[in-house]
């Protein structure tokens, strides 16, 4: 079941960023609008990213 699970993402992901490329050229509307979506969504997991990590502790012990 996770195996079908994380296949769907990496499906997902990869459509969106060939609708990112196609939206580049000029592609028809739901291909803009997929880019968009699919460029939002990447900006929400970058700064959910950053917002979990602090400053780096590695120097104290």
């Amino acid at each position: 079941m996770t195996v079908l699970v994380l296949a769907g993402i990496v499906v997902l992901a990869v459509g969106g960023c060939v609708c990112v490329v196609w939206a580049a050229r000029g592609g028809p509307r739901w291909v803009r609008t997929a880019a968009t979506t699919t460029l939002v969504a990447g900006e929400l997991v970058r700064k959910a990213g950053r917002k979990g990590r602090g400053p780096s502790r590695s120097g104290e012990d």
